[in-house]
């Protein structure tokens, strides 16, 4: 067993994994493992750059990671930057302040990259599995950006596009400083013609239609599937592996698009820090499985952050 520590800074949250990995028998046993919203990309699409306070919010959880990774002893460490840091003009701000804190260079990854470790994250313990058809479509729909990945036991294609659940819901729902709760279908439908367009240019790289097993990973499609369930409050457990219909993802979609910010942060498993994006990152679920024809989408909670792992294990 080798112990990693990997860290995933995205647009909305950052995330640790402390884990002991074992690269032979594929096992990775999970001895820390945490999120924290910090919203990194806040205005990031408006103004190019990465906000004080958004990196101030940031930093303070690379604070409490660094003192989790010295407690546990992990021997090799990699901290990897996603979206938002990858479009700022003051990235370098954010490289030197996660340096002096952490003792690691975060990598500003490529879309190719991050969509490869997600891939890797999703289907490395789906190995031998006879319930799920292969080739498999992967897609990680993050705060800035969504990742598709097709592949069986390696990435066959990939590509990144900038449709995320911060990225739309900044650009078609904030009035005024303000989320527009509930949106307008006026602004519904300029957020569809962004993800549609997003998937047109996808479909360039990656043969979505070809896929026969959809994997959904991040905090809309998991939020997604613990309401289906009706869960009262979040449930790793019970959101793994677990699967939503098209017509549960449709339903549940309409309803956060309907709701008030109230409403929304009344469901127990919602994260206080997603609900005012949730309806956007929905959305781009549900034109997912549009597009592509999946009857449903099977969840993961193993994600970019696990592909992470296996990467220095």
């Amino acid at each position: 067993m080798t112990r990693v520590a990997a860290v995933d800074c995205g647009t909305n949250s950052i995330r640790l994994l402390v884990a002991d990995a074992d690269p032979e028998t594929g096992e990775l046993v999970d001895l820390d493992r945490r999120m924290t919203i910090v919203r990194l990309g806040q205005g990031v699409d408006r103004t190019g750059r990465l906000a004080p306070e958004a990196l101030e919010r940031t930093f303070a959880a690379c604070r409490e990671y660094a003192a989790a990774v010295k407690e546990l002893g992990a021997q090799r460490r990699r901290f990897v930057a996603t979206s938002a840091s990858r479009d700022a003009e003051n990235r370098e701000e954010f490289v030197r302040g996660v340096l002096d804190i952490l003792g690691v260079e975060p990598e500003v990854i490529t879309g190719d990259q991050e969509a490869e470790f997600s891939f890797t994250g999703a289907t490395k313990e789906l190995t031998g599995r006879d319930d799920l058809a292969r080739p498999y479509l992967v897609v990680d729909i993050g705060g800035g950006s969504t990742e598709f990945v097709v592949g069986d036991d390696r990435v066959r294609a990939a590509r990144s596009v900038d449709v995320g659940c911060v990225r739309m819901t900044e650009r078609h729902l904030v009035v005024d400083g303000k989320v527009t709760d509930p949106p307008s279908e006026e602004q519904i439908a300029a957020i569809r013609a962004d993800i549609e367009a997003a998937l047109d240019l996808a479909e360039r790289t990656v043969p979505l239609r070809e896929a026969r097993t959809l994997v959904g990973l991040a905090g809309s499609v998991t939020t997604v599937s613990a309401i289906a369930q009706r869960l009262p409050a979040y449930d790793s457990a019970a959101i793994h592996h677990s699967r939503v219909s098209h017509d549960e993802v449709r339903a549940i979609t309409g309803r956060l698009l309907r709701s008030t910010h109230a409403e929304r942060a009344a469901i127990g498993a919602m994260h206080p820090g997603r609900v005012d994006v949730i309806g956007a990152g929905a959305l781009v679920l549900l034109a997912i499985m549009e597009r592509t024809g999946a009857q449903e989408v099977v969840v993961s909670e193993h994600d970019i952050l696990d592909g992470i792992a296996w990467s220095v294990a």
